[in-house]
């Protein structure tokens, strides 16, 4: 083979080695929650596209369904990550608040083992927010890299 042929086959090799797909991720910043709705659809929308998830910030209340539906290897947190729990509840048309302790048991149960367990600890989902944060956190998802 001449050394002209080899020395292009060793670039196009290089090149094509340079030329990975990058998988996207979905980096939350700041989520106060909200509606469970628009966060069902959106992290289905994510855990079909394979994309990885990158807890860089409060992610509160309906964000946290996050964890319950991306796989666990899918996702990180940085040092900024904070995961927010509170129980389910309800608003009517008046604006008042009503408390949901059926919605508020599904949902503790659906999220994975150490979560659930962590909540369990801190007396469970209640009006009060509970906040993981830092070690704890670290302790059940890795850092991001």
């Amino acid at each position: 083979m001449p050394m002209a042929v080899i020395k292009v086959a060793v670039v196009a090799a290089a090149l094509c080695a340079a030329i990975v797909p990058v998988r996207a991720e979905v980096r939350i910043l700041a989520s106060p929650g909200g509606q469970v709705g628009p966060f069902i659809e959106l992290f289905d929308q994510v855990r079909q596209s394979g994309e990885r998830v990158v807890i860089d910030g409060p992610c509160l209340s309906a964000c946290t369904l996050v964890l319950m539906t991306i796989p666990e290897e899918r996702i990180c947190v940085t040092r900024r990550a904070v995961l927010g729990f509170h129980a389910a509840r309800s608003i009517d048309r008046r604006g008042r608040t009503y408390a949901e302790p059926e919605a508020s048991r599904a949902v503790q149960e659906a999220y994975p083992a150490p979560v659930r367990d962590w909540i369990r600890r801190r007396g469970g989902l209640t009006s009060r927010l509970l906040l993981l944060r830092g070690r704890e956190l670290a302790a059940i998802y890795p850092r991001c890299r």
